[in-house]
């Protein structure tokens, strides 16, 4: 299939390579059907309206004895007022008798309010006479302590609108409700393919020139967290042949995220095979590190290429596949928590490219960790990462600095 778009040469922005990445994340349509137990953090396709009232009956909000409030009117701790109790009725029973005149009934929290009460006194402010009376030491109003129907969530309500994300509240807000079940949108489909004659299945020999699969298992876990399905492919060598049929397969999946062929080496075929597939919309970002990352389409389908260095990588799917992803699986955006310390040590940055540099805190400063893009401990090993614009070459010890954390 001949290319369809003019290759971009050179560099791009990090910023531009995220406008493209995102302007062709489209959201996932698909939905599907989940037990509400399995429903956090995912996100609700259609609203869910309250088919009754919560709390279903007025209910008392404390241990004590509901009470008509008029018969309290004018207690005090030396002037208690006395009133007969008639029941005992804990969470989970319905009264049996009905509150009248100078009667109340002992009620625990929770428990369905007794006709002709309208009010309870807490147990802290009674106290039970010789005589079985019960004796109030302090006056309550009408519906004090009283939880009343529908007081939370009222029957026939939206509790919860299609693209709420659902949260442990929301999900209990659900339950409160009844819902057993949840339409939520679908997850996307994360197709990784690790590429390279040297990558081997953690557990297996090493031969000479040979190392681990890193990048399959941090971008794994990079899409679990925020909202993918990781879908491993096996690990394409270097032919033209074994790539695109790599790329077949992936295609059954909602995107494809491979790592390492995107460079500049003899044998970095799959940006051939990107060209003669689909479009390559670019080829090398300003970052580092992260520089050999690219970004295409095959059969409409979005494709993003890591570099194999497993730091270049790790940093490119925070800086890059974390927002595409979100996207896609309609979450919010990811926003790290940020903890402003100064730098430990200088930094000296290359200028005219983005820098993301890993850093550990320690006795309350940022202490450099970066040690080289092949250096998985780079990340392993540090806490957060600062940012260094492209027209900065130089951060002085001591400057104050935002470390984003991991």
């Amino acid at each position: 299939m001949k290319n369809t778009m003019r290759p971009i040469t050179g560099t791009i922005s990090l910023e531009d390579a995220l406008a493209m990445i995102l302007d062709a994340a489209a959201p996932i349509a698909r939905t599907e059907r989940v037990p509400l137990a399995a429903a956090d953090g995912r996100v609700l396709a259609t609203p869910v309206t309250a088919a009754l009232d919560v709390p279903p009956f007025d209910r008392a909000a404390m241990d004590g004895f509901a009470v008509r409030a008029e018969d309290t009117f004018g207690a005090g701790r030396h002037d208690p007022k006395s009133l007969r109790a008639v029941e005992k009725v804990y969470t989970g029973q319905v009264p049996q008798k009905r509150v009248g005149a100078g009667e109340c009934i002992e009620i625990a929290t929770g428990a369905p309010m007794p006709e002709g009460a309208d009010a309870v006194v807490m147990v802290e402010e009674t106290e039970r006479g010789a005589d079985g009376e019960i004796r109030i030491f302090t006056p309550v109003y009408p519906r004090q302590h009283v939880g009343r129907r529908a007081a939370d969530i009222a029957a026939g309500t939206i509790v919860l609108g299609a693209g709420d994300v659902l949260t442990p509240s929301r999900i209990g807000a659900l339950a409160a409700v009844g819902a057993l079940d949840v339409d939520v949108y679908a997850k996307p489909r994360i197709a990784i393919l690790s590429t390279g004659n040297e990558i081997v299945e953690p557990g297996e020999r090493l031969g000479p020139g040979q190392i681990y699969d890193i990048n399959r298992f941090t971008l794994s876990s990079i899409i679990s967290a925020h909202g993918g399905v990781p879908v491993a492919l096996p690990t394409a060598p270097d032919t033209l042949d074994a790539l695109s049929a790599a790329i077949d397969t992936a295609l059954a999946e909602d995107v494809l995220v491979f790592s390492g062929g995107s460079s500049v080496g003899e044998r970095d075929l799959i940006i051939d095979v990107l060209h003669a597939r689909g479009e390559v919309l670019f080829h090398g970002v300003a970052v580092k590190p992260g520089k050999p990352t690219v970004f295409g389409r095959v059969a409409g389908k979005p494709v993003l290429g890591m570099p194999g260095y497993p730091t270049s990588c790790l940093s490119n799917g925070y800086m890059l596949l974390v927002p595409m992803l979100r996207r896609m699986a309609r979450l919010p955006d990811h926003h790290p928590r940020i903890v402003r310390v100064p730098l430990a040590r200088r930094i000296v940055s290359t200028t005219g490219r983005h820098q993301f540099y890993t850093v550990r805190l320690a006795d309350g400063s940022a202490v450099p960790a970066f040690k080289a893009s092949g250096d998985i401990t780079s990340m392993a090993h540090a806490d957060g990462y600062i940012e260094i614009p492209a027209q900065i070459d130089i951060v002085e010890a001591g400057e104050m600095v935002d470390v984003k954390m991991f």
